[in-house]
């Protein structure tokens, strides 16, 4: 298999990899430019340096926004405003010199899952990503599917009640701002602390956590019901909580017990792959796009 570089762009930084016999070498990260031509300039000496020391033959990658396939532009918004609303795809091909890639990064994740993390044995599955907000991924039959709009899986879009979002109520984050701004006076705990007051016996803390694991169960119950998937995939920094499967598969019994007749329930993991997942998935993506490649 050729050397492949790869690169996943995020909002505060960005992280270079290269693929070499089926194994991630991670090379280094920079902090994300602040404009268009810094961008450039930092992605291309970076390649340039894997072309001369790795000979890589292409380059994957994992971008923020909702990444055309077809026409090679990221639409959508993210937090890197200038990358979006034109054919960014085609003008790195040309600063590199190579065939490139690009993915979603929620898509990338699922892909490294599917390939060789939690799911590889399965071929139908939703990748759920819970972090400031909840973002996520649907593969059938080993494809992302990515909707009519490019909004296949962004599942926390969708509602838990008449006013609240997914996003509104299933991370760690909502966890902390409710707990935040309910508390007189007001505090400033992050979620894994709101996590650790309910452990240890504080009333409103496991009342918010409770809200959180009720929250994803129903929407998991949910999309259970309108994909069928094989599995459901956890990830995001919260995955690695011990508690949150179990947690989320007995407010899902719940649900069941509620709802008389269903009969499938769902088959909810953690991620395997964390900090590495979106570079393992911007390969999976490119020997998909160009299997010759491979």
């Amino acid at each position: 298999m050729n050397n492949l570089g790869l690169i996943d762009i995020g909002g505060t930084s960005i992280k270079f990899a290269v693929m070499q016999n089926n194994e991630l070498k991670k090379l280094s990260s920079v902090k994300t430019p602040e404009t268009l031509e810094d961008f450039y300039t930092s992605l291309t000496n970076k390649v340039n340096l894997m072309k001369k020391d790795y000979q890589i033959t292409g380059v994957g990658i994992s971008s923020p926004g909702a990444v055309n396939k077809k026409t090679g532009v990221i639409e959508g918004a993210s937090a890197i405003p200038y990358i979006h609303n034109f054919k960014i795809q085609q003008t790195l091909e040309k600063h590199f010199g190579l065939p490139i890639s690009m993915e979603n990064d929620a898509n990338c994740a699922a892909l490294a899952e599917l390939d060789s993390g939690a799911d590889k044995d399965v071929s139908s599955l939703l990748f759920l990503i819970i972090g400031t907000g909840v973002g996520g991924s649907v593969i059938i039959n080993h494809q992302i599917w990515h909707g009519a709009h490019l909004f296949g899986g962004e599942f926390g879009f969708t509602l838990v009640d008449d006013k609240n979002t997914l996003s509104n109520l299933a991370t760690s984050v909502g966890v902390a701002q409710r707990y935040n701004q309910n508390s007189q006076p007001k505090t400033d705990y992050s979620g894994k602390e709101v996590f650790d007051l309910a452990d240890q016996g504080d009333i409103r803390a496991q009342k918010e956590v409770q809200t959180m694991y009720y929250s994803l169960a129903k929407g998991i119950y949910n999309l259970q019901y309108s994909f069928d998937p094989e599995l459901v995939v956890l990830g995001g920094a919260v995955s690695n909580n011990p508690q949150l499967i179990p947690s989320v598969n007995k407010e899902i019994e719940k649900i069941r017990k509620v709802v008389k007749i269903a009969s499938i329930k769902p088959q909810v993991v953690a991620c395997k792959y964390t900090d590495e997942a979106n570079l393992r998935g911007a390969a999976v993506d490119f020997y998909q796009t160009y299997p010759k490649e491979s």
